[in-house]
């Protein structure tokens, strides 16, 4: 068995990718080892008055200059660890960003490298379509019994509306404990923006499905009737990972036919059936637990974007065999807008007092979603 990747893009990974920001010329071209000394140079020059963070499904050419490496969880944790630094570059996606603006001190200034490196998931749950939402429900005499929680994976818009109305925010390392808090608060929890994480993390809690009812932002009251919601212990926001929903059982049946014995591990983001249909399940934090910690000579198929995966498969190689669980290999396509050159962009502009890219969350937003992120990191 071989740890083999085949770097394959479907026409929508192709057509996004060409949708970063623009760079000045002088950036565009440049040889990989000249970027790599001058990013290795500038970070250099700048010392502790910088942080980066890098995501782990951000390309190698990238990750590698992070002085931290994570999930959204993570991350937002590493930033309490440097109060004295001046700038945190953000190598990862819009809504991360703003977490890090969030959490950030006053002082502290956050820049995302490419500003068109965007989240679909986000994007399903615009901040004007919640507070439809929440209205209806509203009418409906629901809201009152119902907390929302908002995967980290949505805009600080979204994240000010959930602490306004006293929710909290959650990740896939810490999903099951924010649900039980948020039915120790109310009887009902909105969760947005990505069904798939609050159905398979309730459902593995014990809350069977016909407790979960789907709410279509596009239809009035969700498309719901009173009598679904009434009965409703989680109202799911129809949203989804693009990159997770490509994950199919058929691949989990071609895997185990092609490797008898390998162990199937994926990211909670995948559709329902996927998820019961594999080994294993949780975060990529404990996804790159279980294969580390895993007995030499053991294999293992993982769902979740390709650069974790590929990491991780030269990490244990020869010892242990990883492949992706999709032949091709899931990339998120708009982590890969982030690229060596905007990074060594937005690094030489440091270097020179002058602050691109930077994301600021306006300050009412700030404090209403800051309080939602003190909810998340409180939970345990």
């Amino acid at each position: 068995m071989s740890n083999t990747f085949l770097p394959v893009l479907n026409e929508v990974e192709k057509a996004s990718i060409h949708e970063r920001q623009p760079l000045p010329e002088a950036y565009l071209g440049l040889p990989d080892e000249e970027m790599a000394l001058r990013i290795t140079a500038a970070r250099a020059a700048l010392g502790d008055r910088l942080v980066i963070l890098g995501h782990h499904y951000q390309r190698d050419e990238v990750i590698r200059f992070a002085d931290y490496t994570g999930d959204s969880f993570k991350l937002a944790n590493a930033i309490a660890h440097h109060p004295n630094a001046d700038y945190i570059v953000f190598c990862g996606v819009h809504f991360m960003a703003e977490s890090a603006d969030i959490l950030a001190l006053p002082h502290q200034r956050v820049i995302l490298p490419d500003l068109a490196a965007g989240c679909s998931m986000a994007d399903m749950a615009p901040a004007d379509q919640l507070e439809i939402c929440w209205s209806e429900l509203g009418q409906m005499g629901m809201a009152a019994r119902t907390v929302p929680v908002t995967y980290i994976n949505s805009a600080a818009a979204i994240k000010s509306l959930v602490g306004e109305n006293g929710g909290t925010v959650c990740t896939s390392s810490n999903a099951e404990a924010t649900l039980k808090w948020g039915w120790q608060q109310k009887e009902k929890i909105l969760f947005l923006p990505d069904q798939h994480l609050g159905r398979n993390t309730a459902f593995k809690m014990g809350v069977p499905l016909e407790q979960m009812v789907v709410w279509d932002p596009h239809e009035p009251f969700g498309g719901l009737t009173r009598d679904q919601l009434e009965h409703a212990r989680l109202i799911l926001w129809k949203g989804h990972c693009s990159v997770h929903v490509r994950f199919s059982t058929k691949q989990i049946e071609q895997v185990r036919l092609e490797h008898p014995g390998i162990t199937v591990i994926v990211h909670p983001e995948v559709p329902f059936d996927v998820l019961q249909a594999a080994d294993d399940s949780g975060s990529t934090e404990y996804i790159l637990k279980q294969v580390r910690d895993a007995a030499p000579g053991t294999s293992w198929a993982v769902g979740t974007e390709v650069h974790l995966v590929h990491r991780l498969a030269e990490e244990v190689a020869p010892g242990k065999t990883v492949v992706s669980l999709d032949q091709f290999g899931c990339l998120c396509s708009t982590m890969f807008r982030v690229s060596p050159n905007h990074l060594l962009w937005v690094l030489d502009s440091l270097v020179d007092d002058e602050v691109v890219n930077e994301i600021v969350v306006p300050d009412e937003q700030k404090k209403w979603a800051k309080i939602a992120l003190d909810r998340m990191l409180s939970i345990t």
